[in-house]
């Protein structure tokens, strides 16, 4: 047989990000048996590179030193090298960026590990330049020292790495001897206490340097304050206005960047990820409904029509991300100089008034050019250049479509166009909650996306999800995430439509996360399917990260998808999981939001709005659109008991569950609310709103 690592075979695979490096000189291989197989044969380490499309200093390594003649030639030579696609495979990057935190205390992308040929790591570390630089080695440098010890410091290699695999074990699989009494609604009161307590108040949101947006955060935040935390709004709100005012959010197209590399949310990191702009907008629509702040309706619906207009698949799924470059300049696609504004703006004055709202500014913020901000009333800015607001607001809509315009004939960021089953589940479910809130069209595009994905990524038979759909081709086991966010985004469209298909693909998913991911024994979810590949360890994934905690969305998921399946063992796993966790979720609420959440909900019990009708009148649409109801489960319902019983032949269900149980319509559209206690059957709009509010 030949060897495979004679060549780079990265050709052979779907990912941009891998394909990115198929003309390396490097003979790259993709994570795969083969590779490993071939390291024990050859009795060398592999380099393990993990990174994705739209990561800038991942391109700034491949430029300097993967597509280096020498820097190949010791790689190919000494080492097998791996390249992965951390979003093909968040399992493999969880287990080596936990190994990068516990040896160094830190992590990032690129993401380089030196493993043995049966995966386990000995040496970690990020971006190395190609020569040493300050207090960072050289990875050539690098190369050869790890190679040395390889040949030489064998046993010291192999102690290290045995180190390092039980470590990573412990800290990944552990769960506490002893389980507790599941948290409740103290869990969102310390979150939020402790989301206050370290909040940025000066510039909103968290920390003193790079500022990452924190939805989880936000949503305990609001629910804090819908219980009269003026302290958790005031913290919320902050946060909100300056993410929608600063670099993060695009002010000319929508959508929002990464996160910004300052502390006044002025220049962002620019690349677009699809699940940033699917988590943000729910956390805008859900500050809109308390607060009723029209600029957060705008920020929201800004950044889901730029997803359906810029990462659209074609056939309905959503695609991950848009690169930070664009012809190898970070941000050029994004940012304005004077000159440019003006070159771009007919009207001299329409273009002044432009700049002067958009922080538009000779020396710029990002070097040399600016980074578009909103931070100026219009009205100010009438004043400062003596004009009425109404003419300031007619120039400034004018130059805005001329900058807009301009900006569509630079070269674009390149697009990564794998679909993911776990983003778009994040996705689809945005769209079905603004459907609700926003505008019908969005539930409809929620629609399109999930019959997308039930085609693409749904085995029917196996039961099973695949994690990515690109080129024509399904690819890998589905983690936690996938069938919990998308078990979410499904729920959400059967809310927003009324469509009982939806809720059915909603329990298919559910049955697999419980039969593939839930350990009874150990009382907790587990990242990976059990019936996965088997890596060093099993990981969980408890803590919200730039995604929200999948075991938090499952837990929330399977509590709500329990009152249409009371007999399955949905309500089991929720207990279950909260119980395991509970000190974590008690004594790390801010790291833990979605847990805490969950928690929440649980305590409480859902806020069940029942319908009976063909369609939810357009008044009541309104009445729950305009109440921020956190933990609402909006169950609809046929109007006649003749029409339930096709729902529940579809569902497989020999009788109604109580929640549609009794609950037919009377004299026209009907609805129940209940939580723990039900209102009487309720026909008119004043009395479904004086029950949304006695429940609420």
């Amino acid at each position: 047989m030949s060897d495979p690592t004679a060549r780079n075979r990265l050709a052979d695979e779907a990912s941009p990000y891998l394909r990115q490096h198929a003309d390396n000189p490097v003979n790259w291989q993709p994570w795969d048996d083969a590779a490993f197989e071939a390291a024990e044969e050859r009795d060398v380490p592999v380099f393990l590179s993990i990174g994705y499309s739209a990561c800038h200093w991942c391109h700034v390594m491949a430029e300097e030193s993967f597509e280096d003649e020498d820097v190949a030639a010791s790689l190919n030579e000494h080492f097998v090298p791996v390249k992965v696609d951390r979003e093909e495979r968040p399992d493999v990057d969880d287990l080596y960026m936990t190994v990068a935190q516990l040896a160094t205390g830190g992590g990032g992308w690129p993401l380089s590990v030196w493993l043995t040929p049966d995966k386990r790591p000995f040496y970690v570390g990020t971006y190395f330049p190609r020569e040493a630089s300050g207090n960072q080695p050289g990875f050539l440098d690098v190369l050869r020292s790890l190679h040395e010890r390889w040949t030489e410091e064998r046993e010291a290699v192999e102690s290290r790495a045995d180190q390092w695999a039980s470590a990573l074990r412990g800290e990944v699989e552990s769960v506490p001897d002893a389980r507790g009494e599941p948290p409740g609604s103290d869990a969102v009161e310390a979150a939020a206490s402790a989301a206050v307590e370290r909040a940025d108040r000066e510039h909103g949101g968290w920390g003193g340097g790079q500022k990452f947006p924190q939805p989880g955060r936000l949503h305990v935040l609001l629910r804090a304050a819908a219980r009269g935390d003026d302290e958790a709004e005031s913290v919320a709100t902050g946060t909100l206005d300056a993410m929608a005012a600063g670099g993060l959010y695009d002010q000319l197209g929508g959508g929002f960047h990464r996160y910004c590399v300052d502390r006044d949310w002025t220049v962002p990191h620019f690349e677009k990820m699809l699940y940033d702009n699917a988590e943000l907008p729910r956390a805008y629509l859900a500050a809109y409904q308390h607060t009723g702040t029209e600029r957060y309706r705008e920020v929201a619906a800004g950044a889901l029509d730029f997803v359906a207009d810029e990462l659209s698949h074609p056939e309905g799924g959503f695609y991950s991300t848009l690169d930070a470059r664009s012809e190898g300049e970070e941000g050029a696609f994004y940012v304005w100089t004077l000159d440019e504004v003006s070159a771009a703006v007919d009207d001299p004055t329409d273009a002044t008034v432009f700049g002067a709202y958009y922080g538009v500014t000779q020396s710029g913020s990002f070097e040399g050019s600016s980074v578009l901000t909103r931070r100026r009333d219009l009205a100010d800015v009438a004043e400062e250049l003596g004009m009425d607001e109404a003419d300031a607001r007619e120039r400034l809509d004018r130059a805005h479509a001329e900058v807009y315009e301009a900006r569509t004939e630079r070269a674009r960021p390149a697009r990564d166009e794998k679909v993911i089953g776990a983003w778009n589940g994040l996705a689809i479910r945005a769209f079905a909650e603004a459907g609700l809130v926003l505008d019908a069209d969005y539930a409809a595009r929620a629609v399109e996306a999930l019959d997308f994905v039930r085609e693409h990524l749904w085995d029917e038979a196996e039961r099973r999800l695949a994690r990515r759909y690109a080129d024509g081709d399904a690819k890998g086991d589905g983690y936690l995430e996938d069938y919990a966010f998308l078990a979410a985004g499904a729920l959400a469209t059967y809310e927003a439509t009324g469509d009982v298909e939806h809720l059915a693909f909603a329990c298919d998913l559910a049955d697999a996360l419980v039969a593939e991911h839930w350990d009874a024994e150990d009382g907790t979810l587990y990242f990976t399917p059990a019936s996965g590949e088997d890596l060093l360890a099993r990981p969980q994934e408890l803590a919200d990260r730039s995604t929200p905690s999948p075991t938090g969305v499952a837990a929330s998921v399977l509590d709500a998808l329990a009152a249409f399946r009371p007999e399955s063992d949905y309500r089991e796993v929720v207990e279950g999981v909260l119980a395991t966790h509970a000190e974590t979720v008690e004594t790390q609420a801010l790291t833990h939001p979605s847990l805490a959440l969950a928690a929440d909900t649980r305590e409480r019990g859902h806020l069940e709005v029942t319908v009976a009708a063909d369609a939810l009148p357009g008044e009541w649409r309104d009445a729950l659109a305009e109440r921020y109801l956190p933990d609402r489960l909006l169950s609809r319902r046929p109007p006649t008991d003749a029409g339930l019983a096709a729902w529940l032949d579809d569902l497989g269900r020999e009788e109604a569950p109580p929640i549609w149980a009794g609950r037919a319509a009377r004299d026209g559209p009907t609805a129940y609310v209940c939580r723990r206690a039900c209102s009487p059957p309720v026909t008119d709009t004043d009395g479904l709103v004086g029950w949304l509010e006695e429940y609420r």
